[in-house]
């Protein structure tokens, strides 16, 4: 039985199969540069009865949908992290996750380490979202090695220090990424000065 105030897809397959569908399709909307394959997906699950958290859900995340798509035509993006950030600062923390898996498979070196370690940044928060504390300390605390490591690959796209300083405290609130990157870049070139 589901918690109909509460949207769990770590103890709900309902839950779950909602946000993986989604979330694969989102993937979709992407590379198309259109809302059609979550809205088909949504329009699928939205033709049963649903309890008011999962239709909720659904309504939230084809909005933050939106809002990505809208940023990502906005800001021509040259590297995954760029839209990465994008997904990130819609609280789309598994979507992070998912968008991100398939370039951090097929990288190697430096770059793989960076991806993973934002992969579990956006776990971590999953892991928040859904109160598990011991769950989001563990993997936090990997990605926060990496990221204390690579924090100049990472500057970029979005202020490392910031992220750093949230995840070392599992600070509830997420920071926002995108337009942090010009700040991170002045204060690492400051740092680097002799």
């Amino acid at each position: 039985m589901i918690d109909r105030q509460r949207f769990d897809p770590f103890n709900n397959r309902l839950c779950r199969n909602v946000r993986n569908a989604l979330s694969e399709n989102f993937k979709e909307v992407l590379k198309q540069n259109k809302m059609q394959p979550v809205r088909r997906v949504a329009a699928f699950f939205q033709n049963d009865p649903l309890p008011p958290c999962v239709r909720s859900y659904i309504d939230q995340r084809l909005a933050a949908y939106e809002q990505v798509l809208a940023n990502v035509r906005d800001h021509q993006r040259d590297h995954p992290l760029g839209t990465a950030v994008e997904i990130w600062d819609q609280h789309l923390f598994f979507e992070t996750h998912e968008y991100l898996e398939p370039y951090w498979m097929t990288a190697d070196g430096d770059e793989k380490k960076l991806l993973q370690a934002i992969i579990r940044a956006a776990g971590a928060y999953v892991h928040l979202e859904q109160g598990n504390l011991t769950g989001a300390r563990r993997i936090a605390d990997k990605a926060v090695a990496v990221l204390e490591v690579h924090q100049d690959r990472l500057a970029p796209y979005a202020d490392p220090r910031l992220l750093l300083d949230k995840l070392r405290s599992l600070d509830p609130t997420p920071p926002m990424l995108a337009g942090t990157a010009g700040q991170a870049n002045r204060s690492i070139r400051t740092i680097d000065r002799p």
